[in-house]
């Protein structure tokens, strides 16, 4: 399984890349997306639209469930990957790369210090 040691994880398996001071990129990890297995669907937030952390910000449908995304902090959608749209499986085939979902302005990136190292997310999935 990829955990990147570059990247923060929450508890319900979203990945976090620092892209600037308070700006991040969100995706789901390697772990989530091999649970769900083949992705067919998702439901990207809406630009502009704020969120509350660990709110449902978007939902991403494989051929075996629904899952929703939760926002690891509190803030306001600045970009969502349109490529989704046509080619869900990128979430599978690149969940680090060109299957992130989301860019997230942070309220406070002082909220970033709750999120999980690399190693503490493989310990919690030990």
């Amino acid at each position: 399984m990829n955990i990147p040691d570059d990247l923060l994880y929450t508890e319900s398996h979203e990945w976090i890349r620092r892209e600037g001071d308070d700006k991040i990129r969100v995706g789901i990890t390697d772990h989530a997306q091999a649970e769900l297995t083949d992705v067919v669907y998702v439901e990207l937030p809406k630009t502009g639209a704020s969120y509350d952390a660990r709110g449902t910000i978007a939902v991403v449908e494989s051929v075996k469930a629904a899952s929703d995304i939760y926002a690891p902090v509190k803030g306001t959608v600045l970009e969502v990957n349109k490529a989704l749209e046509s080619n869900p499986a990128l979430i599978n085939t690149d969940p680090y790369g060109e299957g992130w979902i989301y860019v997230l302005q942070v309220e406070s990136p002082d909220q970033l210090k709750a999120l999980k190292d690399a190693a503490g997310y493989r310990a919690s999935l030990a």
